[in-house]
């Protein structure tokens, strides 16, 4: 998952939201507690999930593809619900539906602390998901209705603070827990957050809506961006194993079919999730797909980084959540630097600079292999990722609302934060399936290679589909050794080429903003984006 810490438009969500200034000052004070538990709940079994990945994986004897599926039913709902849960929360109150949301991400979290099967475990996490739409953006919306506009700007600070500080701890904790207790814990704990969190909002936090809210909420885009993106990610996923098979090809087709209908659908609604006429803005459509590319790469490389320090530098799961920690507190302590370059150059710059700098990231977390020392090996291109997306962010959420009308900055901050939950939906599904492609084919060449011992070359058989060294029941001794050799370095050798892509779409979306990004669009939205917003304010809503 993606750092938490790492989300593009938060801050923008909560500024969007038209300020109702009825909480007293002790309520104001409750606001933010409850929104900072619940976003910390949320954020940080994410981010924690990722370290207990190889933990799960072997608890439950799972393949590669069952665990991308842990990962993958939580964003897919997210995904396909985060725009639709905010536009609930308007409707029919935000506290109603962050209460709701809350209630069930603690539900589907005991339900993943005691599922005994991995087909429960996926499930629960789906409906963990869904939660998670309810409750990060009502929470935002919750800050933005309860503060004015002079006490905004403390407000955010201080929830952004809280925020940080989970984030960079949140890996760790899970790292300890995995460690000396069980992976299990990493979801139940989310309860005992969950609890006093919504009695608090019950008995402090005031009811607010949106009274221009008065649309229905777009049930038929949800459901088809659900059953399309599940689709295309089963497609993807089923790809390694079963190459082009007819099932295959009719499940990328079905997937496409539905993302298709879904901008179709889109476009005839009175109340779109996803209004389309904000991408007619060469700037807006540009930084979005400078999002999906660069939180693409971010996400596959996150999903990978516990493998590669446990499974193949035999590194403990606290060590591999410690890792995160210089990414986190880099991008917490230059955000404030990251603005004044904002201030000084305009978003193109950094919003091509950034990425470049993340790209050199993830091409010093490819260059190891089997060898190095932690430090350098892992801390030094987690600084430099850092400090590539700290410049990134800022100047990203800058042209984001910028690109549109004020009255829509709040949809498009929305637009932008889902667009990066399909960034993290699509890499794990597509940059997993290419990585196990490698594994098992790097794999087969050392069965290929000659005078394979045959206990050695069932070893390496049984490895297939696996990404954990799991005890070998046919070979002992060297030969065990030459197993799991060849093992460490068939995955150390998959996950350098994920790593190496993930490079390659950070560059590719540098070159995105180097091409959609005027210099000036960052304090008048640019000359483009000046007409296309006038155009905007005139044109009469597009609906049946």
């Amino acid at each position: 998952m993606i750092n938490p810490s790492a989300r593009p438009c938060d801050e923008a969500a909560i500024r969007s939201v038209r300020s109702t200034s009825t909480c007293l000052e002790d309520q104001k004070r409750w606001v933010l507690v409850v929104t900072i538990l619940a976003s910390t709940m949320a954020y940080v079994d994410e981010s924690v999930v990722n370290v207990a990945l190889p933990a799960i994986e072997t608890d439950l004897a799972a393949s590669v593809v069952v665990i991308q599926w842990l990962v993958n039913a939580y964003t897919l709902s997210l995904a396909a619900l985060l725009l639709i849960g905010g536009a609930a929360g308007d409707r029919f109150g935000r506290r109603l539906v962050f209460i709701v949301g809350t209630g069930t991400f603690a539900a589907a979290s005991v339900w993943c602390g005691l599922s005994g099967s991995v087909t429960q475990l996926i499930a629960a996490r789906a409906i963990q998901g869904a939660g998670a739409a309810l409750l990060i953006p009502c929470s935002l919306a919750i800050i933005g209705a309860s503060f004015s506009e002079a006490e905004r700007g403390k407000a955010i600070g201080t929830w952004a603070g809280f925020s940080a500080i989970s984030a960079a701890i949140g890996p760790l904790l899970g790292g300890l827990i995995v460690d000396h207790a069980s992976w299990r814990w990493i979801f139940l704990i989310n309860p005992f957050i969950a609890l006093p969190t919504i009695w608090i909002a019950l008995r402090q936090v005031p009811e607010s809506r949106d009274p221009e809210a008065t649309a229905g909420l777009d049930w038929r885009g949800a459901a088809l961006a659900l059953a399309g993106l599940g689709s295309l990610v089963l497609g993807l996923m089923a790809s390694p194993e079963l190459g082009w098979h007819p099932i295959v090809i009719a499940t990328l087709a079905a997937g496409t079919l539905l993302l298709i209908a879904f901008v179709w659908e889109e476009s005839r609604s009175r109340a779109p999730m996803m209004p389309l006429g904000l991408f007619r803005s060469a700037t807006f459509s540009g930084v979005n797909l400078l999002t999906l590319l660069l939180y693409a790469a971010l996400g596959g490389a996150f999903f990978f980084l516990p493998y590669l320090l446990i499974q193949v530098h035999g590194y403990s799961a606290t060590l591999a959540g410690a890792v995160f920690l210089p990414f986190t507190l880099i991008m917490a302590a230059l955000s404030r630097w990251a603005g004044g370059l904002l201030d000084r150059f305009g978003a193109r710059a950094p919003l091509i600079v950034g990425p470049a700098i993340a790209a050199l990231g993830f091409l010093l977390l490819a260059w190891p292999g089997i060898a190095g020392s932690y430090t350098v090996t892992f801390l030094l291109p987690m600084i430099v990722l850092g400090l590539g997306m700290a410049v990134t962010v800022a100047p990203l959420t800058t042209a984001v609302i910028n690109a549109v009308p004020a009255r829509q900055a709040g949809t498009a901050a929305g637009i932008n934060n889902a667009v990066a939950a399909v960034a993290n939906l699509l890499a794990v599904a597509i940059l997993g399936a290419t990585a196990l492609g490698a594994y098992n084919s790097v794999l087969d060449r050392h069965l290929a290679a000659g005078a394979t011992p045959p206990a050695v070359a069932q070893a390496i058989a049984d490895a297939r589909g696996k990404f954990v060294l799991e005890p070998a029941t046919t070979a002992q001794g060297d030969d065990q050794r030459l197993a799991e050799a060849a093992i460490k370095q068939s995955l150390a050798d998959s996950i350098r080429l994920v790593m190496l892509l993930a490079a390659g779409l950070a560059l590719a979306g540098a070159a995105c903003a180097a091409a959609t990004i005027p210099g000036e669009s960052t304090n008048a939205g640019g000359t483009e984006d000046t007409r296309h917003q006038a155009d905007m304010e005139t044109r009469p809503p597009h609906g049946r």
